[in-house]
Parts: structure tokens; sequence; C-alpha cells
């Protein structure tokens, strides 16, 4: 049946003039194995087409992008929402950003909390911030009862209940994507395996951030042992992750996860970045399943910036263009369970992202101090959300002024000029 809804919403579409229509792009749509140069038509916030020439007559609004590069919308795994608690110097208060202020200026139109709240405040997370946001937001539900409140909640066990995240998941599966531990200190395996518990009673995916790496529980254990198929290990290059052997090859320990199913995630953040990982593993192969920001007032005003910015680290480390938005679109979409986002088939929602890449000489920061120099970087001049225009740097399609009506911005039947008294 959903196979021949599709070429009806295609006929439908045929049949009136579309919304939108992007002239002149070059198209990357990894989902559709489409990279070249393509024109797309937008109608009730969906995508209609996508072809090598459109008329411009089929749509009742056209935008040239030529010269530049259509993707579908970024999604983020991996940001920090919870903005309105109030309490500072918190993962869940403070330092959390509000997702509209920073999304579409960047190209992301779904952004992934990554546990922020846990079963505890999570409704109270989606009544204050996920149903008020423009932006599409999800969510993975921590499983300290508080999710990030504190350092201090994230290490009571007796507050780590799977049934509870499990029946809360169940309740939203609108938007509920995972579950979520992290920032745990003791030398035991209790937050892992109670989050393991919870995603096999919610049948989701669990993300583990390690928090404090001890001998008593290796990374190496966590991702070729404890971890299922399709669970996250996130802050991949972070920096006590090991990563290369004596010889300076990805240790096989981390193929042997990738082979189980095991996903990796980039979660910049402000400290979980570091070149000497990163490096080596690009240049062997080794890419991130989802590239991804830890998005949060320190990162963002450190050295992470955006995603744009994170995607364009990995091209200067020699990432194909194309590889880097497969792991910033569809990728992230099925490692949350979301195969309608990521890609512009016909049908799909119409979130997209159009693309300046500059070329020119960039430096960028990894997230200890070091450095690498790259020739291209990633800037966001349009961003859709559903077909309307949610974000547009260099005032594409819109008109010059002097071309517009002498009383235009004047509502009719609302407004009216009162001219002064002459003198």
């Amino acid at each position: 049946m959903r196979l021949l809804l599709v070429p009806l919403f295609t006929a439908l579409c045929l049949a009136q003039p579309a919304d939108l229509l992007l002239k002149g792009g070059h198209v990357i749509d990894p989902r559709n194995s489409i990279d070249a140069r393509k024109d797309v038509l937008i109608q009730d916030g969906r995508i209609a087409a996508v072809e090598d020439s459109i008329d411009a007559s089929r749509a009742r609004r056209a935008i040239d992008v030529a010269g530049l590069y259509v993707t579908p919308g970024l999604v983020d795994i991996h940001t920090h929402l919870f903005s309105t608690t109030g309490i500072p110097d918190a993962w869940a208060g403070d330092n959390s950003v509000r997702p509209d202020d920073f999304s579409f200026r960047t190209g992301v139109t779904t952004m992934v909390d990554a546990g922020s709240s846990g079963w505890r405040n999570f409704e109270t997370f989606r009544h204050t911030v996920i149903g008020r946001a423009s932006t599409r937001v999800l969510a993975m539900i921590n499983i300290a009862g508080l999710g990030m409140l504190t350092d201090v909640v994230e290490q009571e066990p007796s507050d780590m209940r799977p049934e509870e995240v499990a029946r809360l998941a169940r309740k939203h599966k609108d938007i509920v994507v995972g579950v979520k531990t992290a920032h745990y200190q003791r030398p035991d395996w209790t937050s892992v395996d109670r989050a393991l518990e919870a995603g096999k009673l919610a049948g989701l995916p669990v993300m583990v951030d390690f928090g404090h790496f001890l001998p008593e529980r290796p990374f190496w254990r966590l991702v070729t042992e404890r971890l299922r198929p399709g669970d996250i290990a996130t802050h991949m290059f972070r920096g006590p992750v090991p990563w290369l052997d004596a010889d300076g090859r990805v240790y096989e320990y981390l193929r042997l996860a990738r082979r189980r199913g095991v996903k990796f995630d980039t979660g910049h953040g402000g400290g979980s970045f570091v070149l000497r990982n990163a490096a080596p593993a690009t240049a062997q192969g080794f890419y991130p399943d989802a590239i991804s920001t830890d998005l949060h007032t320190g990162s963002m005003n450190g050295t992470m910036m955006d995603l744009p910015t994170t995607m364009s680290k990995f091209l200067a480390l020699g990432m194909p263009l194309n590889e880097a938005i497969l792991r910033s679109t569809w990728m992230p979409a099925q490692i949350v369970g979301r195969t309608e986002l990521g890609h512009l088939s016909a049908g799909a929602a119409a979130d997209v992202a159009v693309w300046n890449l500059m070329e020119g000489s960039f430096a960028f920061a990894d997230a200890e101090g070091g450095r690498i120099e790259g020739r291209r970087r990633l800037l966001c001049e349009l961003t859709l959300r559903e077909g309307r225009i949610a974000w547009n740097w260099n005032a594409r399609g819109t008109t010059d002024w002097r071309r517009l009506p002498a009383d235009y911005g004047v509502r009719k039947g609302v407004d009216s000029i009162v001219a002064p008294p002459r003198n």
C-alpha cells in the first residue's frame, strides 16, 4: 500500500501548481543515490519531485540555487535541549539550548535530545520544550530518574528504573527514539545494564556516554560485549578511547564491534573530539555512523560550534562530501528508527538544507587544542522545514524593494498611513 501512495502523491502534485521550486542546485541525497545537478519541487510541505529539469511554471515560486548544494535537512542525534529548568551548570538546565535558536541557521531540521531528561521529568521536557518548538525534536530518555540535572543524580542506581523508562517510551512513542546513560563514575556496569534492560523492554536503541574510563569497565568490553546491534557508542573520538595499536592501525576490536552492529556516534561536544583519534581513524576508513554535535551552550561557543563546522572538520580530514552528508542525514535517521527522515524521496517531508561549500583557507580546532587546516567549509544558505523557509542567509527568492508596490508592508483593511501635517 505504501508503495502505491508515492506515485499517487506525485500525480496529485502534478495536477496543480506546486508551492516552491529549488532550481539549478547540486542535489546530494544518499538515500536515493543522487549526487548530481537536479531541481527540487515542493508542494504542501512535501517533496513533489526531484528531476533533472523542472519548468519554473510548475511552481508558484522559484528560487535559483545554482552553484549551491541541496541536501536533506540535517539530523543531529546528540543535542541537549531541556532549557527551561533554570538549573545552573547542567545539561538539563542553563547549559541546554532552545532548539529553534540554533537549528535552522545550521541546516538542522531534526534534533534528538540525548537524555537531558529522565523518567521523572521527561513529560515536563515534552510540554515546555518539545511541544513548543518548530524544529522537529525527538528524544532519548535517561535511565537516571532526573536525567542530567546534576552529575550526582546520574550516579544513583536506585533511581535507574528500566520499567518506568519503558512505560514512558511506549506512552510517548511518537517522539521517544532511545534510552541514554551518561557520566557514570562508579567502577561497575550498573548504569549500562539498566539502560540496556530499558531498551530491551521498550524495543529501542541505547546510547552510552561512557563517563569515566576505568580499568574495571574498559571501553572495548562495552562495544564488543555489552552493547547490542543498533546500540550507540557516542563520543567515539574522545581522548581516552583506545584507537591505534603499536603499528598505528585501528584496533580490530572497533571493526569487530561494527560488524556486530554497534553504531559509533561523533558527539563532538566541548571535550569529546581529539584529532589524535579522528584523523587516523578517518584516514583508515573508519568513519562515524553519525556526525553529531553534543550541542550545548559550552560546545556551541567552544571549538565544536555547530554541525556544519563539525562536518567541515571531516572534510578537512579527507572524508568525501557525499559521505559527510550521508552521516548527517540518512544514516542518523536510520539509527533512531525514523526512516521517513533524512532523504528527498517523493512524498517525504520537505526538510531541506541548501549549502554554500566555501573554498578558501580555513582552520578547525578539536576539543583539546589540536588544529587542522582545510580548503572547504560548509555554510548554510537556506533551510526549509516542511516546505516553509525557516532560514534564508542570502535573502534568496525575495524581491528588490524598489520593484514592490509603493505601499508594500501595509496590511490591507488593517493598517492605514496617516501623513503628518505640512509645515
